[in-house]
């Protein structure tokens, strides 16, 4: 005697229903998504909540091929039906792209942190040339050099030092990658 012979229970005989109906309902939802404009897992989806649902009030269907062909053509309808009736917010803002996730932004303000407290560790006139640089305005050469009191023309000499200095600084900063193996 196996335990298929024996009465299964209510957990055992769902999982023997699940079992015999998967590849059916697998391909009838694969069959119907494209014409639905749906992904056929959430047509599968629905199809295993509706059944769920029948088998707690009415038990399984008679015709397990047919109301599983049923099923996934009503929850295709219902997509349809919701996919026509559904519009997007008037005036609301797109939703926030891979940029704008919430770790890019906290490692983007810990990288701008750190720019800039090596940017006050800079010598001489350096932290406020890059600073007038970064300047979120974008000022021009000249207004940077009537701001500073210097001339326009040593600007791009000054500026290649400071960030010469910053580059060895921050490289410093940065611990090199060690060899593994």
């Amino acid at each position: 005697m196996t335990p298929l012979d024996q009465d299964p229970g209510p957990a055992a005989s769902a999982v023997l229903v699940v079992r015999a109906l998967q590849p059916l309902v697998c391909a009838e939802a694969r069959a119907e998504a494209p014409a639905a404009g749906v992904d056929p897992a959430d047509l599968e989806q629905g199809v295993w909540v509706r059944l769920l649902e029948r088998r707690a009030a009415a038990g399984p269907p008679a015709d397990p091929a047919r109301w599983v062909r049923d099923t996934v053509r009503s929850e295709a309808r219902r997509a349809r039906r919701t996919a026509r009736r559904e519009r997007p917010y008037a005036g609301a803002e797109p939703a926030a792209g891979p940029a704008d996730c919430p770790e890019r932004a906290a490692l983007g303000a810990a990288e701008r942190r750190a720019l800039r407290s090596a940017m006050a560790r800079l010598p001489g006139r350096c932290p406020r040339l890059l600073e007038a640089l970064l300047d979120p305005g974008d000022p021009t050469y000249r207004e940077i050099a009537g701001e500073l009191g210097m001339s326009q023309g040593s600007l791009g000499p000054i500026r290649s030092r400071c960030l010469g200095c910053l580059r060895r600084m921050l490289a410093a900063e940065v611990v090199a990658p060690s060899v593994r193996g």
